[in-house]
């Protein structure tokens, strides 16, 4: 489940690489991984490509050095960290690929969110090429290392939690995740996602995309409380889980 959870206290019978003895297509909900591991390495050689392909047409510019300094924050660990994972545990490739929300409410905060989402990262290459805005060096460079944060810790969360896949389910066999980051926020998941995404703007050299970018404040806090009730719904020990953990999102915040 997206930024939620399976109880990893122990696994019994793993293979080689962590992948318990089970049924991978069971587990995936019926998705080829040998087949979705290959999508997962075309997905990344197509990032290295189509990602700077996009800031080169948005900016219209070579000399936007925020994008592709970006560019490489994103693509670097995302590359070591496939790579691996496809070799690893090719079933959370699968789960990763699957994007199509079971839930309604998810859907319907899905598009809510894709307008303010496009326009965040679309507006960048606007400012960029017809300046308007003035971003100081130093906070583009403090906005790319929060950028690098956050996604670290979103990465460091699929390592914690194998069962973190795109959209809002429960998967065949799994367990509520308390350990690592999920011991001091429910959604750490999210907290990586929402420093990476208010980072972005500022680190691509655009006040004016911030805005659009606030939104993904709201639209995470529709997704935690409907992705709870699923949890609460369907997936055993997470009433627990929430007594021992308080806060969602930001310790001591929310």
């Amino acid at each position: 489940m997206k930024g939620g959870h399976g109880l990893r206290r122990s696994y019994r019978g793993q293979k080689a690489g962590g992948i318990p003895e089970t049924d991978l297509n069971e587990q995936t909900g019926g998705i080829d991984v040998k087949s979705a591991a290959r999508k997962g390495l075309f997905a990344l050689i197509g990032s290295w490509v189509l990602l700077p392909a996009y800031f080169l047409i948005m900016g219209r510019s070579l000399d936007w050095w925020q994008a592709w300094v970006w560019c490489a924050v994103v693509l670097v660990p995302m590359t070591i960290f496939g790579l691996w994972m496809a070799r690893t545990d090719p079933d959370f490739i699968a789960r990763r690929l699957k994007m199509r929300e079971k839930e309604r409410a998810q859907q319907r905060v899905g598009a809510i969110g894709f307008p303010f989402y496009v326009a965040a990262f679309a507006l960048p290459g606007f400012d960029h090429r017809y300046g308007w805005s003035e971003v100081p060096v130093a906070a583009v460079i403090a906005a790319l290392g929060l950028s690098l944060a956050g996604y670290l810790l979103v990465l460091r969360v699929f390592i914690e939690n194998r069962w973190a896949g795109r959209t809002v389910e429960i998967w065949e066999g799994q367990q509520v995740v308390s350990t690592g980051p999920y011991a001091i926020v429910r959604h750490p998941m999210y907290t990586g996602g929402l420093i990476f995404w208010l980072a972005t703007p500022v680190a691509l050299g655009s006040w004016w995309a911030f805005l659009p970018a606030l939104a993904s404040i709201h639209i995470l806090v529709l997704r935690i409380r409907n992705e709870e009730e699923v949890l609460r719904r369907d997936l055993n020990g997470y009433e627990e889980y929430l007594r021992e953990v308080r806060y969602r999102l930001l310790p001591l915040v929310w």
